[in-house]
């Protein structure tokens, strides 16, 4: 699988309203990822253009994946006025185009000028978790939450770092939390590209098993039931364990739990 469809599984960005998946364009030198090329197709930013109207366009061309066109329009506009929104808007742009390094500056130059920027340091800690610096993540992320506990997007990336570290009690505490603040994060996010970034098999199984437990412990029985044959198919060793975890006590009550048990998922290769 190539590098970059895991790495748009987890740009896992706080700015719910702008676009979130991309094609994404060919990496400078200074970076480790590759992906698809892109050209420059929209017409050059007007110089006579606000900047506001500059970051407007910058949005639009970003929602329509053409992040190339976006961040020349989103530089425009800084020329104009410096903010930490475009600087971040900037960053979001060249992650999604795997300049994770230039990503890294912007998002940097947003905490500069808002140390209090709750999304620029969560973007910095998806730039962290894409190079694969978890531990860093994982400060990005506790930094964001100490701004702002309430988001579960927030919650849910720390969760992914700790699984990464192998920290499983506090990965799936944070998974919990994010439950709790929005039942459907996991839909939202691409649970399909979190699995994949993962490094084994059983890793992959892992995490379906332990976001089982989670839906399980929040009382969701369907979605519960999903993710446990989600496990059962990636071939989850300890899928025994379902018997006696105290989380799938009222799932285990559900006839549907004794159907998915009694079929044995096929597992299926990788």
């Amino acid at each position: 699988m190539p590098r970059w469809v895991w790495i748009l599984g987890l740009a896992l960005f706080a700015l719910p309203a702008l676009a979130q998946s991309s094609f994404p364009a060919v990496p400078a030198s200074d970076d480790t990822a590759t992906a698809p090329p892109q050209l420059l197709r929209a017409t050059p930013p007007p110089a006579n253009a606000s900047a506001e109207e500059l970051e407007e366009r910058g949005d639009q061309l970003r929602a329509e994946k053409s992040y190339a066109d976006a961040i020349d329009y989103y530089r425009a506009a800084l020329a104009k006025k410096e903010s930490a929104i475009l600087h971040n808007k900037s960053g979001i742009a060249q992650l999604l185009m795997l300049h994770l390094d230039r990503a890294k500056k912007e998002f940097e130059r947003a905490i500069k000028r808002d140390p209090f920027y709750a999304e620029a340091y969560n973007n910095l800690g998806v730039v962290n978790y894409s190079q694969r610096d978890y531990k860093r993540a994982i400060r990005r992320y506790q930094k964001a939450l100490e701004l702002r506990e309430t988001s579960a997007s927030f919650h849910s990336n720390l969760g992914t770092a700790y699984f990464a570290r192998k920290q499983y009690d506090q990965a799936s505490a944070e998974y919990l939390r994010a439950l709790e603040l929005d039942p459907d994060i996991f839909e939202r996010q691409s649970v399909a590209g979190v699995a994949a970034r993962l490094p084994s098999p059983s890793e992959r199984a892992r995490f379906s098993y332990v976001i089982a437990k989670m839906y399980a412990k929040s009382g969701n029985a369907e979605r519960c039931l999903l993710y446990l044959k989600r496990a059962m198919e990636a071939g989850y060793a300890g899928i025994s364990d379902v018997y006696t975890d105290e989380e799938f006590a009222q799932v285990r009550k559900d006839p549907r739990f004794t159907e998915l048990m009694a079929s044995k998922p096929v597992a299926v290769s990788n």
